[in-house]
């Protein structure tokens, strides 16, 4: 096995998640099918020289993004407000004002559409499983949208700012986006390039494990994504923590510059390799204490509920094996619900139905919108135990 990032030849497996839903963020509108739902395993291997960390077992045969796919986030307030603030600064930082911006695998347009609206600027946004949307008509004579794949079919579009969130850990080989980038900007120097991944450290160090997903084949620590950029022709000025560690943000330009391959980044690999040595042992701990924690609720004869029917609630309700326990999953995005959960089939509902439902346990998959689901359940005289997992 070949790091795809840095070319070692020395992966190391150390962790497995088998028959595990290959979609956590496809639509199933019957609870068998999405039962049913195709399965594949998680076989994660670490690059010990610059802290890649890739799912050997991913087959991209089993994937194909269309427009059932459903991962936006933008309908929580929390969410909302840090898309929002990450793209007021990206406008002021780098004086985008009637400028060009490009979003490559832009979802459902949200982000973009901010970035336009924010600097009067032009975008256009390509991702395969876009869908038009009523609210964004008012712009579209800024911004178009290419229900397609960003690939060098389309270089010929250029632009002052290239931004990606979300979609560098669905494919294998970083290079194959990076390196086509690359030679699609030429020598427009001053193109700049932001990127948004979620953030290995948070996962395998702080043990957000409901984040290991079959779609996320790649985890990329600080180490890795510089390294990733750097080996394809670009110049990192920046990578940080965002959105209370869960993400890395990186800012780069290109550059004609010879690639100069320092140990640097030594420390925070070995660092990382602690935590992969005890991950698994870590891992399964955790999910021992949850199903003891259900165990009690079920033996107390309490309904609960988990909120949030994206990837974490996914992955936290098949690691769990809840099929039987939980019925309901919660979920603010009115496109996920009435639809089922891939692999235990909860349905997927709006939050207006707890007021019939009355649970007394509610499971927020991602602790930094436990504040707003309080919020929201107390405005209709609901005070269930909240648990953050």
């Amino acid at each position: 096995m070949i790091c795809p990032v840095c070319g070692s030849p020395h992966l190391e497996q150390f962790f497995a998640m088998l028959e595990m839903p290959v979609y956590c963020n496809l639509l199933w509108p019957e609870q068998q099918a999405a039962r049913n739902c195709p399965k594949g395993d998680i076989k994660l291997a670490f690059c010990p020289s610059c802290g890649f960390i890739t799912n050997v077992a991913f087959d991209q045969a089993k994937l194909g993004y269309s427009q059932d796919y459903e991962n936006s986030l933008h309908y929580s307030p929390r969410f909302q407000e840090y898309a929002q603030s990450l793209a007021t600064g990206l406008v002021e930082n780098h004086h985008l004002y009637d400028k060009d911006i490009i979003e490559i695998g832009c979802g459902k347009g949200d982000f973009l559409i901010s970035l336009c609206e924010l600097g009067n600027n032009r975008g256009v946004g390509f991702d395969p499983s876009y869908v038009p949307r009523s609210e964004h008509s008012p712009m579209e004579d800024q911004v178009q949208f290419v229900q397609d794949f960003y690939s060098e079919d389309y270089q010929d579009y250029q632009a002052d700012l290239i931004t990606c969130r979300h979609t560098l850990e669905h494919i294998p080989n970083p290079a194959d986006l990076l390196h086509p980038l690359r030679q699609a900007i030429g020598n427009r120097l001053s193109t700049r390039v932001f990127f948004e991944v979620p953030n290995a450290l948070d996962t395998f160090r702080n043990l957000a494990v409901w984040d290991i997903i079959y779609e996320h084949c790649c985890y990329f620590a600080s180490t890795s994504l510089i390294r990733a950029f750097t080996s394809c022709g670009f110049k990192v000025n920046s990578v940080r923590e965002e959105f209370g560690g869960q993400f890395l943000c990186l800012e780069a330009v290109p550059t004609d510059a010879p690639l100069l391959l320092t140990n640097e980044a030594g420390e925070e690999v070995e660092a990382l390799s602690r935590d992969i040595a005890t991950f698994t042992t870590k891992f399964n701990a955790k999910v021992e204490t949850w199903q003891q924690k259900l165990a009690q609720i079920t033996q107390a004869g309490q309904k609960v509920v988990v909120w949030g029917a994206g990837s974490k609630g996914v992955t936290f309700l098949n690691i769990l094996k809840l099929q039987d326990v939980i019925e309901y999953a919660v979920d603010l995005n009115p496109r996920k619900q009435g639809m089922y959960v891939a692999g235990t089939g909860q349905k997927i509902v709006p939050p207006e139905l707890m007021r019939d439902y009355q649970p007394d346990v509610v499971i927020v998959v991602n602790p930094l919108y436990e504040q707003e689901i309080r919020q929201l359940l107390a405005s209709w005289d609901l005070h269930p135990e909240f648990m953050c997992v």
